[in-house]
């Protein structure tokens, strides 16, 4: 067969389609179109080019020749890129998710020609097995059921349609702000932490970033031992584990299992992001410096795997992500090893401690290849030392040697799929993390490498995807896709974080340019909070519902952080109408936030710094000099969310501080660097003891006169 419309797709995944023996449309008026005239249902697919059961669903059926003309025959195909456009993906993953009680990839919807659902799944087998009805089959049914019982998909479709339109705006959502949530919060996280294995609940296992922050948080702010626990534990043991690539750097998506072994091993931009956050801020607060080490490590090797693979080096950019697969009969080959493939690559000496230190045996944890192992931590060097005899450093030295090794063997495998496509918000989701370790990793000039490439990207993206019009397009380069609330709410996020790295008067006008823009086009003025298309852009077609995005999956709550940034905002010019938007946003969802606990963390994060306010610490002296620089260090070196280190030299401008700042900073002593601190409208008195700044920062602002 020719290739179908597919083949010129901008996406990846669309394109990936192209040969399939299916007369596919992507998403858009002539889909629906074809759908009215034509008098069919649509059969609708959301996957992503990373997903690996829609690559299993693709080639069980939609390759099928059989199928394919069942679907050519009865249905108006769409297929949906996830990642291309989310807007479609979350109201029919909220919808699909109502009829069966599960959503995920690949998203399987039935629609009516206007492009309401009346039925759908997730993955179908080509046929009846392992209790699953059969696509075929399914097919079949709705064709019949479309011909002779139209009239009752409709009557479906509408009450679907209504009830996703009144879930997805929070209608009675509405409430006080109260700053409780994060009791509520922090009481559903221990409930269901995973004790033995960290993390929480049981298997499939996901990483929750923003709550292993919010418990980092309440930590600092508490002293509760048991909240750092649980923190250090979860991280801990994921980097120990499967979940993440032992050999190159970087976490796979998630864990099939409880103990963080075995993974779906696609690799995601949007989750090492923020995970390198809780790596770099678990090195600021752990109390345990064999774990604080290896946070750092596992900080620096995120950074280092992203640099060679996840990131356009020339230009400035992330990547979107790195498929799990290398080919549809492969899962997880290019990641595993089989205990001959070790063996076959290392001298023995080296293999011994490689099969120890990484659990490597005959039978390893792959279901369809009983002997390819995952790489994990089973042992230590102090451990293996004592087994074969050896000291513990003739250990750490016959591994390092090993792993390069592995690594080249590694490389000369098929190697799995990088999508190329950079996403406006996952983008200046990994500028703000490559900022914020930029100022605490001090290995090897990795900081040096994060700060420079995070403002590399962030002048790409201003290039590229940005406009006094719309602000954030969703997609840097390639043909144009309009923004989403995600784009504008991590795009002014990386750009005040970009501002408090540089102080260039330039990333502080267009991050208050984008946020008055999103309160201007995507804010609900009657009611708060921001639905996640804007006012003017054009018709989705299908399920038109206005969505607030709330909950933190897979992405932090866009919701939550535009209440971030509006709180950043408003302490920089202290305008009231930031510290307005703020609180009718935190207020549009507190009635429900205690609900969604864990998956809510971002909500309780924006909480507490909404009413703590952010704090802002100001360096003063020369560029170059040493007493500054120690005090730049002590600064960046305490957690406390939401902190801004922002280092002012005689040239720097002012224009953009904070009025306490402003009137503060010309009456510090000319002649040597100081600290101060400030929050609101209150600053502290100016230290040029980098100790001294610590246990300001330690011990909190509350409470003390200004200035």
């Amino acid at each position: 067969m020719t290739e179908n419309r597919l083949k010129h797709s901008a996406s990846p995944y669309l394109r990936s389609a192209a040969h399939q023996p299916i007369d596919w449309h992507e998403w858009g008026e002539d889909a629906f179109r074809a759908a009215q005239s034509q008098g069919k249902p649509i059969l609708l697919d959301i996957g992503a080019i990373w997903c690996h059961w829609c690559h299993v669903i693709d080639r069980e059926s939609y390759e099928n020749p059989a199928i394919a003309q069942i679907i050519n025959e009865h249905f108006i195909a769409v297929k949906v890129d996830r990642d291309e456009r989310p807007d479609v993906d979350s109201r029919y993953q909220s919808a699909i998710g109502a009829i069966s009680g599960q959503g995920g990839w690949p998203l399987t919807g039935f629609l009516m020609p206007d492009g309401k659902p009346f039925f759908g799944g997730t993955y179908f087998p080509p046929e009846d097995q392992h209790g699953r009805p059969g696509f075929r089959r399914i097919l079949l049914a709705v064709a019949d059921a479309y011909k002779n019982k139209r009239q009752d998909l409709a009557n479906t479709s509408e009450a679907l349609a209504e009830a996703v339109a009144k879930a997805e705006a929070f209608a009675g959502a509405r409430a006080e702000f109260d700053l409780s949530v994060v009791d509520s919060q922090i009481s559903s996280m221990t409930q269901l932490f995973d004790i033995r294995n960290g993390g929480f609940g049981n298997a499939p296992k996901f990483p929750h970033a923003p709550a292993v922050d919010l418990l980092l948080e309440r930590y600092r702010q508490t002293g509760e031992k048991h909240l750092l626990a649980m923190a250090e534990t979860t991280l801990e043991k994921m980097a120990k584990g499967g979940v993440y690539d032992q050999l190159e750097g970087g976490f796979h998506r998630y864990s099939v299992d409880e103990r963080w072994l075995v993974p779906h091993f696609e690799k995601m931009s949007y989750d090492n992001s923020e995970l390198l956050k809780n790596f770099v801020h678990a090195t600021q607060v752990s109390e345990k410096h064999d774990w604080e080490a290896s946070f750092n490590d596992t900080a620096d090797s995120i950074i280092l795997w992203v640099h060679k693979v996840l990131s356009d080096q020339e230009r400035g950019g992330f990547y979107a992500s790195q498929d799990a697969d290398s080919s549809l009969d492969d899962d997880g080959d290019y990641f595993t090893w089989t205990l001959d493939e070790v063996r076959a690559v290392l001298t023995p000496e080296e293999s011994k401690v490689i099969e120890l230190y990484y659990d490597v045996e005959p039978h390893g944890e792959m279901h369809h290849n009983p002997a390819k192992n995952v790489l994990w931590i089973a042992r230590g060097f102090e451990e293996i030392g004592k087994i074969l005899g050896k000291d513990p450093r003739e250990v750490v030295n016959l591994k390092l040697q090993a792993e390069a090794k592995m690594r080249v063997a590694r490389a000369a495998r098929p190697a799995p799929f990088i999508d190329k496509t950079m996403y406006a918000a996952w983008n200046a989701m990994f500028v703000s993390a490559f900022l914020d370790a930029s100022r605490q990793l001090r290995n090897n000039g990795i900081e040096e490498i994060a700060r420079t490439f995070a403002l590399k990207t962030m002048d790409r993206m201003l290039r590229e995807a940005w406009s006094e019009e719309n602000g954030f397009a969703h997609r840097i380069g390639g043909p144009a896709l309009r923004g989403s609330l995600d784009d504008q709410v991590f795009g002014v996020q990386a750009l005040l974080d970009v501002y408090e790295t540089t102080l260039e008067p330039k990333y502080f006008r267009a991050a208050q340019c984008t946020l008055d823009l999103a309160i201007e086009k995507y804010g609900d003025s009657q009611n708060g909070g921001f639905f996640d298309r804007a006012s003017d852009a054009p018709a989705m077609g299908g399920l038109e519902v206005r969505r607030k995005p709330f909950q933190d999956s897979p992405t932090p709550s866009a919701n939550s952080v535009a209440a971030m940034a509006l709180t950043r905002m408003h302490s920089y010019t202290g305008d009231a109408k930031y510290y307005d938007w703020a609180k009718k946003t935190l207020e549009a969802f507190a009635g429900v936030a205690p609900q969604y606990g864990l998956f809510a963390a971002t909500y309780g994060l924006a909480a507490i710094l909404f009413a703590n306010h952010p704090i802002q610490v100001v360096i003063t002296g020369a560029e170059g000099n040493e007493r500054a620089a120690q005090l730049e260090r002590a600064a960046n070196g305490v957690f406390r969310f939401g902190k801004a280190v922002l280092r002012v030299t005689p040239s720097t401008s002012l224009e953009f501080l904070p009025l306490a700042l402003r009137e503060t900073l010309p009456h510090l002593p000319k002649d040597k660097p100081a600290a101060l601190v400030c929050s609101g409208c209150t600053c502290l008195p100016p230290t040029s003891d980098p100790e001294e700044l610590k246990r300001l920062l330690v011990n909190g602002i509350a409470g003390t006169a200004a200035v």
